[in-house]
């Protein structure tokens, strides 16, 4: 590990019990920062209305100062009941085709997130994916914490075990076959974050509105290297804020996961094209193993500050 990594390790890594929340409380009454927290959600109806309650108990109702001025789900077209549980629940809920309805929305979880900027208004924007289970507060306010506390700091991810099943720390398999060996081999300084492509994180808009958005699986890995280039590794941070549980996706849904994470690394290498952005996997029929072939997510949108109706609403 680089020496600057080790260093950073050191001076970037805490636990969320590191900054109570009256602290955090009094430096956000103090600094006026605002803070919006967006749960992207596809069919999470078992469990986006559990996260919304406790972030509207413990971290909006009952505080002399909120710590989350704005609480947005972003449902990404569920057939379930996901907008209604989470509405019901106190959420704020917006459909992806209602943000700017001027361009055609593509299918992923990148694509929601970058919308949700033209949804929010936070200073601070807190993404919290919508499958955890047993979730607690401390998944927003534990990354919020720095950006509150260390001006310096602009980007802060949520590290945490992730079992799988009984296995104490065997989930996030495609970190570990994939995001980590492309993050230790090309951007080593990367290589001290625990759970790079973890979808709890918080950063300051005035840097996410400069960045990039993959609109698919690899939004975490793109935002966390364009980060790094354009902040550097000491605004980075991490937060280690306990376990991690949530809905584990299938052996084929990973492979789909890997490649698209493993195109979004190849377009920062070489800011080039795949030759055939396209994965095959096989699944057994009847009558033998049959072929099945899926696109890899090639779309990337532009950074928000150079999209137009983002634009007229700073001027206003």
């Amino acid at each position: 590990m680089l020496e600057e990594v080790e260093r950073w390790l050191a001076d970037r890594s805490w636990s969320a019990a590191d900054r109570p929340l009256d602290q955090l409380l009094d430096l956000k009454r103090a600094a006026g920062t605002t803070v919006s927290v967006v749960l992207p959600a596809l069919d999470e109806e078992a469990t986006v209305g559990a996260i919304v309650e406790v972030v509207r108990r413990e971290l909006i109702e009952g505080l002399p100062v909120p710590l989350v001025d704005e609480l947005v789900v972003i449902d990404s077209g569920s057939a379930d009941r996901t907008a209604e549980v989470a509405a019901k629940a106190g959420a704020r809920v917006v459909h992806r085709d209602e943000i700017l309805p001027r361009i055609p929305a593509l299918p992923g979880k990148g694509e929601v997130l970058w919308r949700s900027l033209l949804a929010t208004t936070g200073d601070v924007v807190c993404f919290v994916d919508a499958d955890l289970r047993d979730f607690s507060a401390s998944f927003v306010s534990g990354i919020v914490g720095p950006l509150l506390t260390d001006p310096g700091v602009q980007f802060v991810k949520a590290m945490y075990d992730r079992p799988l099943g009984d296995a104490p720390g065997q989930g996030g398999r495609v970190t570990e076959l994939v995001a980590r060996p492309l993050l230790n081999l090309h951007w080593p300084q990367l290589a001290g974050f625990v759970q790079p492509l973890g979808g709890e994180y918080a950063v300051r808009r005035s840097l996410l509105e400069r960045l990039p958005f993959p609109v698919g699986y690899g939004v975490e890995l793109g935002l966390l290297v364009d980060a790094l280039h354009t902040v550097g590794l000491d605004a980075l941070a991490q937060v280690d804020v306990g376990v991690r549980l949530h809905r584990h996706q299938d052996g084929q849904a990973l492979g789909r996961m890997a490649a698209a994470i493993y195109r979004t690394a190849q377009v920062r290498l070489s800011r080039g094209h795949l030759v055939r952005p396209e994965l095959t996997q096989f699944e057994r029929g009847p009558e033998g193993f049959v072929p099945r072939t899926y696109p890899v997510d090639t779309e990337e949108r532009p950074p928000m500050l150079g999209v137009e109706e983002y634009g007229r609403r700073r001027v206003a």
